[in-house]
This record gives C-alpha cells, sequence and structure tokens, in this order.
C-alpha cells in the first residue's frame, strides 16, 4: 500500500513539474515573439540605405560574434546527425533565417506596415498542419477551441468588423504575398527546429540557424544590385550601425535563444500559437510610434489572444 502510495505521488510530481515546464516555455516562446515585434523600428530605417538581402546579410554577420564560439564549445552535439536533422537544418537556416526574413523585410517595402506585420498571423495554420504531419503531435481536447479562438483575435486585429477583401483592397499584392511566404517559412521553422531541439541544446540551435544561412545570403546578395540612398555624414552611419546592432541582438539573437528555450520544452503546435505575440505587439508598436489607430474589434481580437494563451500555458 505504501509502495503505491509513494509511486502514486512519484507520478503526480512529475506531471506537476512537467506541466510547470509546459506553462514557462509557452511564455519563454511568448517573450522571444515579443521581441520580434520590435523589428519594424529597426529595420524601416534601414531600408533608405540597404537592399533587404544586404540589411539580413549585415545582420547575420554580426550574430556570428555569438554563433562562432557557441560552435565551437558545443562541436560534439554536431556528430551523429541524421538525414531528418540535416534537412531540419537547411529548413530553419535557409528557409527561416534567410529567405523568409528577406521576404519580410522586402515586405515592408512594397506593402502597409501594419499589415505586413498581421499577416503573420498565419504562422499557426502553417505551423500546426506540418507539426501534425511531420511530427505527429497529439492535441488536448480543448485545443480545436483555443485555436478558434486565436483565429477569432487575429481576424478582428487584421480585419476588424469588416470584410477581408475591403480590408485588403489597399494593400499592395506583392507586399502580402510576400509577408505570406516569411508566414508559411517561419510557421514550418517552428516544427522543424523542435525537431532538432530534440538532438542539440537550444544555444547550438540558434548558433547552426545563423552560421547555415550565410552561404545563401552571400549568394543571394552578390546577384542582388543596389539603388539606394547613400551613407553621407557621421549621423547616418551612426544611425545605420546603431541599428544594425540592435536589430541583431535584440530582434535577432535575444529573441531566438528565448524562442528556442522555450520550444525545448514545449509542443511545436502550442509554440505556434504563442507565437502570436509577434503582431499583436507590432499593433501596439505601430499604434506609439507610427501613430495607426487601434479600433475597439482590434483591442477584442489582443484580449482574446491573451485569454487562449493563458488558457493554453495551463495545458498538460
Amino acid at each position: 500500500m505504501e509502495k503505491s502510495l509513494a509511486m502514486g505521488a512519484a507520478v503526480t510530481g512529475e506531471r506537476t513539474h512537467t506541466a510547470a515546464n509546459t506553462r514557462r516555455g509557452i511564455w519563454l516562446v511568448a517573450a522571444g515573439a515579443a521581441l520580434w515585434g520590435i523589428d519594424p523600428l529597426f529595420r524601416i530605417l534601414l531600408l533608405k540605405y540597404f537592399t533587404s538581402s544586404q540589411i539580413v546579410l549585415f545582420e547575420h554577420l554580426l550574430l556570428m560574434i555569438y554563433a562562432l564560439p557557441v560552435l565551437w564549445l558545443h562541436r560534439s552535439e554536431l556528430k551523429g546527425l541524421r538525414a531528418s536533422h540535416l534537412g531540419a537544418l537547411l529548413f530553419i537556416s535557409w528557409g527561416g533565417s534567410a529567405l523568409a526574413t528577406i521576404l519580410f523585410t522586402s515586405a515592408f517595402a512594397h506593402g502597409d506596415p501594419n499589415a505586413v506585420l498581421l499577416l503573420q498571423k498565419l504562422q499557426p495554420l502553417f505551423a500546426i498542419l506540418m507539426a501534425r504531419l511531420l511530427l505527429k503531435e497529439s492535441l488536448p481536447a480543448k485545443f480545436p477551441l483555443l485555436l478558434l479562438m486565436a483565429l477569432a483575435g487575429t481576424y478582428l486585429l487584421t480585419f476588424g468588423l469588416g470584410s477581408p477583401v475591403s480590408s485588403l483592397s489597399g494593400m499592395a499584392a506583392v507586399g502580402g504575398l510576400l509577408s505570406i511566404g516569411a508566414a508559411a517559412l517561419w510557421g514550418g521553422s517552428t516544427v522543424m527546429g523542435r525537431l532538432l531541439l530534440g538532438k542539440m541544446q537550444f544555444e547550438t540551435v540558434t548558433a547552426l540557424r545563423f552560421a547555415c544561412a550565410l552561404p545563401l545570403l552571400f549568394a543571394l546578395t552578390s546577384v542582388g544590385g543596389s539603388d539606394l540612398q547613400p551613407l553621407v555624414g557621421a549621423h547616418d552611419w551612426l544611425a545605420v550601425g546603431g541599428n544594425l546592432l540592435l536589430q541583431a541582438f535584440l530582434p535577432g539573437l535575444l529573441s531566438l535563444l528565448l524562442y528556442y528555450r522555450g520550444l525545448s520544452g514545449t509542443k511545436a503546435s502550442y509554440a505556434t500559437l504563442a507565437e502570436l505575440f509577434f503582431p499583436a505587439i507590432g499593433l501596439i508598436i505601430n499604434w506609439l510610434v507610427f501613430h495607426q489607430p487601434v479600433t475597439v474589434a482590434q483591442l477584442v481580437g489582443f484580449v482574446l489572444i491573451w485569454v487562449m494563451l493563458i488558457q493554453l500555458s495551463r495545458q498538460r
């Protein structure tokens, strides 16, 4: 009897510990996504001086300050990688770190910044589909309800009470397609990153994501032309240099460290809903900095996303 009670207590303690780790992981993913929301503060200014591929290349070169020492210290984790791991690494580095960031940056040059940010809320649709197909993740009973709540919140944030057709009529089609392409690649990267975290630590995944993207970025930058505003004077150099540093190490490095640390203990399908913090924070930035008005419907959508995240963090 005492042995049964002890085993039951151990199981209960393990479940409590697992639930606590899941909650912490979800909020770490949300914190990383929130840092992505401040990304336009730096990226929009840089588009005056560089092409999209140049901005992403410079960002990754700066991030090698972090990546090279980590890869050397964790080099033992690189042994025994299977084809599935190499494929996942190629997807998150070339797709999620290089191509998606270029598409996202280009979207700001072609479309409305508010719409570009808010279209990133399509990421869960891509990530949940891939998580079901590739990771065989089982979903809790309440997950469909939470997904509907999240989608309702994102709809209100994006379109308000109007129809999608009328809301998108004033947005450049190219900007919208570029933003949706970035959402698809980032949604897939959530799933591929979760696959890699079963093999190596989150610091190693972050470093590999930056390092492996460089060959593709050099190739894309070398074939692209530039007809943009030149840097003149000390003020321009200080402004651009400061923005590049902040861009690389805040929404770049710090956000991904928080994100992959949280993702290491969180299902990809849960994490992608926590990533909705990204466009939600972007909406606030647009309101405070770019003076984009926020409607009552958008506030309701924001509250729905918050409630969804709280409920999701309580799931086992």
